[in-house]
């Protein structure tokens, strides 16, 4: 903390306690940038009466140290903007810690948890948020759901998007649980791979989704046949993954696509055509065992999601990206969950930063997250 005193006839002040002279005290938040008025009480103009400051040991110790003593400073209202709002939606009781770090790390200052939210509520709580705020300030608001069940959550994001009133409209991000944009970095890693070691892509080619009745299986089934491939989702439950299949054909893909279903029990003839595996079961089960890996003639590329032992794939842990596998008759490649996750990352990452950046609202889900990693994929080659 620096003395009152006199240097060469003009005043050191005491920063410290923001003290210019007993007549004017004044508050600084070191956060928050600020306009710094001067008042000329006698003498020479010296100093510019309005200067744009931010609190330093530089640029304030500069004003504040040396400044005349015929100068009175006055701090007024901080020059802030409203801040960055994600109002963020989930049917679960806990919000994803994930979800949060990546909407404050992607730039949003605030992320607010909406936790056991009822579809019903989607539309109270989208009004609320938008008739709360000036037209341009809505530019700083963003509705992000996410739950466990991706055919809520994409009844959420349209409930979401009917809601808006324009020109008070936000834009909303669908991302249950992860899946979408973990199935959209599985989808493009595939592809990549496909191109560069075997000169194709997924036009015409046969996937396996296996345990593909989870979120990221039915993201992944859908985002891959809209990319032309032949998709079966494989099961324990027949009845189940023919429901699951019925549902992404039609709910997700419009009636536009044709996913097929197959029982678990029967993989081992599946995988006689497979160009392509994607194990996303549950964590620690092993899918897709090294005899049949041995056994597929056409096996490509097969990917995991699972990062936990044992992997879900045999011979291709988390840390494989585009690594053979020990073991194939075919030359197959492996993907693994580090690889896969990193896309991912880098998928959500973008998306959220658009939210902040985009002039018009965008409804985001499966598909605008395999564009994104698509082109994460080819910035990188």
């Amino acid at each position: 903390m620096l003395p009152a005193c006199d240097r060469n006839g003009i005043r050191v002040l005491d920063a410290g306690r923001g003290h210019v002279a007993p007549s004017a005290k004044f508050h600084v938040d070191k956060a928050l940038p600020y306009r710094l008025g001067f008042t000329k009480r006698m003498g020479q103009d010296c100093f510019p009466k309005s200067t744009e400051i931010h609190y330093g040991i530089v640029n304030l110790s500069f004003f504040l140290l040396y400044l005349p003593a015929n100068y009175k400073p006055t701090i007024r209202y901080p020059l802030m903007e409203k801040p960055f709002i994600l109002h963020m939606l989930t049917t679960a009781k806990n919000l994803s810690p994930f979800d949060v770090n990546m909407a404050l790390d992607a730039g949003w200052v605030s992320a607010l948890p909406y936790i056991n939210v009822e579809p019903s509520e989607v539309q109270g709580l989208v009004q609320d948020a938008i008739f709360s705020r000036s037209t341009k300030n809505l530019k700083r608001t963003g509705i992000f759901i996410g739950g466990r069940d991706t055919k809520q959550a994409m009844d959420m994001l349209n409930t979401a998007k009917r809601s808006m009133v324009p020109p008070f409209e936000v834009s909303v991000f669908a991302d249950p649980s992860g899946a979408f944009t973990t199935a959209a970095g599985m989808v493009a890693a595939v592809e990549h791979e496909l191109i560069t070691k075997f000169n194709t892509t997924l036009e015409g080619k046969t996937i396996l989704a296996l345990g593909g009745t989870g979120p990221v299986g039915q993201a992944a089934a859908v985002i891959s046949a809209q990319a032309g491939a032949n998709v079966r989702i494989i099961g324990r439950q027949l009845e189940k993954a023919e429901l699951i299949a019925d549902l992404c054909s039609n709910e997700f893909g419009d009636g536009k696509i044709t996913i097929t279903a197959g029982a678990d029990a029967d993989k081992a003839d599946y995988m006689k055509t497979a160009d392509v595996v994607f194990a996303t079961g549950a964590a620690g089960i092993e899918l897709l065992s090294a005899e049949l890996i041995a056994s597929a003639p056409q096996l490509k590329v097969a990917a995991d999601v699972n990062a936990v032992p044992p992997a879900g794939i045999a011979g291709v842990d988390a840390f494989h990206n585009g690594t053979p596998i020990a073991g194939s008759n075919s030359g197959a490649v492996g993907i693994g969950a580090l690889a896969i996750g990193n896309i991912k990352y880098q998928a959500q990452n973008l998306l959220l930063k658009s939210m902040l950046n985009c002039e018009k609202p965008i409804y985001l889900h499966f598909e605008h997250a395999f564009a994104v990693a698509r082109d994460y994929i080819k910035s990188r080659a």
